[in-house]
C-alpha cells in the first residue's frame, strides 16, 4: 500500500484497508498502532492514507466507540474531517477548544442527519463557529434522523451574536431528542436582544434547558427583566442560573423574586455574586425563598455588598420550615460579628436544612 496515494476517498481507503488486512498487508496499520502505543500520534503529520488506517483501527477495535475525544489524535479541523466515520459511530464527541470552524459544522450537520449516526452527545465549546457554522449545524439538528440528546456549546471572552443563539434555539426547539442542554455564554458581550432570544429559548415547549451561565455579561436590570419572561414560563425547566458580575441591582432581586413566586419555577441553584444587591433587594429575595413553592437549594451571594443587617433576612429563611436551602455562600461581604450571630440563630433552629455555609470577613 502506497501511503502517498491521496486520491482515494476516505470510504474507499477504509474498504481497501479491510481487504489488505485480510491479505495480511498491514504496513500502515502497524505503523499507526505503533504511534498510538507510543503516544506520539497527536504530534505527527499524517497522510490521508495514514488517517484512513487510523479510522480502520478505531472502527475495528473491540473496545467500542463510546467517547470520541479529538484531542487524543489532533486538536485540529483536518483531524476531525478525516475521522468523521469514527465520530459518526461514537455515542459522545468531545470537540472542545480544537480550533474548529464553519467547515466543521457543515460536516457535523451531514453526520447528524444520517440514519446510521450514533451520536447522542456533542461538546463544541470554545470553538469560533460563527453564525454560518451555527446555521449549518442547525440544519443537521433539524433533520428527523437526528438523535442528538445533549449539545454543549460554551463560549467565553468573545462576542456572541444573538443570531448564533437564535440558530441554536430554532434547531434545539425543533429536535425532540435534544432535551438536556447546558448553555454557558460567560463574558460574551451579550446584548438585550440576546436576552430576548434566551427568554424564547427558556419558554420553548420542546426544549429542556437545564443550566444557564451568563456570568460577566453586562445584562443590567433591563436584560434580566427580559430574561425573566422566559423564566416564568410554565414550560421553563431551568434548574441552575449563574449571573455573576452582570451589573444587577436591587431591581433584579425584585425581578427574580417574581420568578421564584411562580409555582412552576424549577430553579434550584442561583449565583448572583459580585452584583450590588443592597439590603432592600436581599429582603425581597429572601421573602420568596420562604415560599413553599420555592425549590432553591444553592444560593451564592459572594461580594454583593451585604451588611450585617442582611443576615436577619437570611436567618429568617434558614429557620423557615418550607426552606430547602442546602448550600449558602456569603463570602466577601461585610457581615461582622453581629451578622454572623444572627446567622447562627437561624442555623440553630430545627427546621434549618443547610449543609454548607461559606463566609469570610472583609
Amino acid at each position: 500500500m502506497n501511503p502517498k496515494n491521496d486520491g482515494l476517498s476516505a470510504e474507499k481507503s477504509i474498504n481497501l484497508f479491510h481487504c489488505l488486512n485480510e491479505l495480511n498487508d498491514r504496513f500502515l496499520v502497524d505503523e499507526i498502532q505503533q504511534y498510538l502505543r507510543s503516544g506520539s500520534l497527536s504530534t505527527r503529520k499524517l497522510s490521508p492514507a495514514q488517517w484512513s488506517a487510523l479510522v480502520f483501527i478505531l472502527l475495528s477495535s473491540d473496545k467500542g466507540l463510546d467517547v470520541f475525544d479529538l484531542k487524543k489524535y489532533s486538536a485540529s479541523e483536518e483531524a476531525l474531517l478525516m475521522l468523521l466515520p469514527v465520530v459518526k459511530a461514537s455515542n459522545k464527541a468531545l470537540l472542545r477548544d480544537c480550533t474548529l470552524s464553519e467547515k466543521t459544522c457543515e460536516a457535523l450537520s451531514s453526520v447528524l442527519g444520517s440514519q446510521s449516526c450514533c451520536l447522542r452527545e456533542v461538546d463544541l465549546s470554545h470553538n469560533d463557529l460563527e453564525d454560518a457554522g451555527m446555521t449549518a449545524l442547525s440544519s443537521g439538528m433539524l433533520d428527523q434522523q437526528c438523535g442528538l440528546e445533549s449539545l454543549r456549546h460554551e463560549a467565553s471572552r468573545s462576542t456572541l451574536a444573538s443570531t448564533e443563539l437564535m440558530f441554536l434555539v430554532s434547531a434545539l426547539g425543533s429536535n425532540n431528542q435534544c432535551n438536556h442542554l447546558f448553555f454557558r455564554v460567560a463574558d460574551c458581550n451579550l446584548s438585550q436582544r440576546s436576552c430576548e432570544t434566551l427568554s424564547s429559548c427558556l419558554s420553548s415547549k420542546s426544549l429542556r434547558l437545564q443550566s444557564l451561565d451568563l456570568n460577566y455579561n453586562n445584562l443590567q436590570d433591563v436584560g434580566l427583566k427580559q430574561l425573566s419572561e422566559g423564566l416564568k414560563s410554565p414550560y421553563c425547566h431551568l434548574e441552575r442560573l449563574s449571573l455573576t458580575a452582570c451589573s444587577l441591582s436591587e431591581h433584579s432581586c425584585e425581578t427574580l423574586a417574581s420568578v421564584l413566586s411562580s409555582p412552576s419555577c424549577s430553579l434550584r441553584s442561583l449565583n448572583m455574586s459580585n452584583n450590588h444587591l443592597s439590603e432592600s433587594g436581599l429582603q425581597r429575595l429572601c421573602a420568596e425563598l420562604k415560599n413553599k413553592h420555592c425549590q432553591m437549594e444553592t444560593l451564592i451571594l459572594c461580594g454583593c455588598q451585604l451588611s450585617e443587617r442582611c443576615c436577619s433576612y437570611i436567618s429568617s429563611v434558614l429557620s423557615t420550615q418550607s426552606s430547602k436551602l442546602r448550600e449558602l455562600d456569603l463570602s466577601s461581604n461585610n457581615l461582622r460579628d453581629a451578622g454572623v450571630q444572627q446567622l447562627c440563630s437561624g442555623l440553630g433552629t430545627p427546621h434549618c436544612t443547610l449543609e454548607t455555609l461559606s463566609w469570610s470577613f472583609l
